[in-house]
């Protein structure tokens, strides 16, 4: 290939042509690319100027990066797991959940106290700075390796009229509903789902690659007076995991006619 002559830095005109290479086919999802030397000898560059261009494809997030293997194509196949985004009971009352609810415990559940944000305050229909438990959990997929970060934020409010739930806010979810409806509520949820970059330290406990955002998940437990009760945050990587909902017909009154 003759050397690229072309308007703007030349790392960045080498990641152009490398990005057109990868769009036109000639490099497919998974595929490695050249190497370094090859870059380097296809483009007519410096070893510094094809660095650069493969760190700018990188952080645009077309490649990956295997320390000691070379650069990859990023893969555009499906996600490695599907998350079932459902509450079920069974016959004797007893609360099934599923997604990563079966998944393991990379590490204990860390509890504390905190309190309620502009965002998690919106959620819980609470004002700034009121008083929370939080419980965090690092939870992985024993099949995959994939990992989540959940999250379950307990306002004081829900704790003190649930005593059992005050003794133990690292209980596991399905117990916690069972809590809940044991007090009288009648439960249902609500949840909203945003794509967006990641923390520093989301990055690392999941082991994210470079450029890419996380699914951030969140539930509302809600009650009989339609009151939220807890809010529960999952974060995972939106190249490993997709969504899935279970979708009813909600029954409505009948309307009365005129006689």
């Amino acid at each position: 290939m003759t050397e690229i002559q072309r308007p703007g830095a030349l790392y960045q005109q080498v990641a152009a042509a490398i990005r057109e290479a990868i769009l036109s086919g000639e490099f497919e999802p998974g595929d490695p690319l050249p190497s370094e030397a090859q870059l380097i000898e296809r483009y007519k560059v410096s070893r510094p100027t094809v660095r650069n261009a493969v760190s700018a494809l990188r952080a645009e997030g077309l490649i990956d990066v295997h320390h000691g293997k070379g650069s990859f194509v990023r893969s555009d196949g499906r996600p490695v797991v599907s998350l079932a985004s459902h509450v079920g009971r069974t016959s004797g009352g007893r609360f099934v959940l599923h997604g990563v609810a079966a998944w393991e415990q990379a590490e204990e559940p860390s509890t504390y106290r905190t309190h309620a944000t502009e965002a998690t305050g919106h959620l819980l229909e609470l004002q700034v700075e009121e008083p929370l438990f939080g419980c965090d959990r690092l939870l992985t997929d024993p099949a995959t390796g994939t990992r989540a970060m959940h999250r379950a934020l307990i306002p004081f409010a829900t704790a003190e009229a649930v005593p059992d739930l005050a003794a133990a806010p690292d209980a596991d979810l399905a117990a916690v509903y069972a809590m809940l409806t044991k007090t009288g509520h009648k439960l249902w949820w609500s949840e909203t789902v945003r794509a967006r970059m990641p923390l520093p330290d989301e990055r690392t406990a999941l082991r994210l690659p470079d450029a890419t955002p996380v699914l951030h998940l969140s539930r509302v437990t809600c009650g009989t007076d339609d009151r939220p009760l807890i809010l529960e945050e999952l974060r995972i990587g939106a190249d490993r995991a997709e969504l899935a909902y279970r979708i009813t017909a909600d029954t409505q009154p009948a309307r009365r006619t005129r006689a």
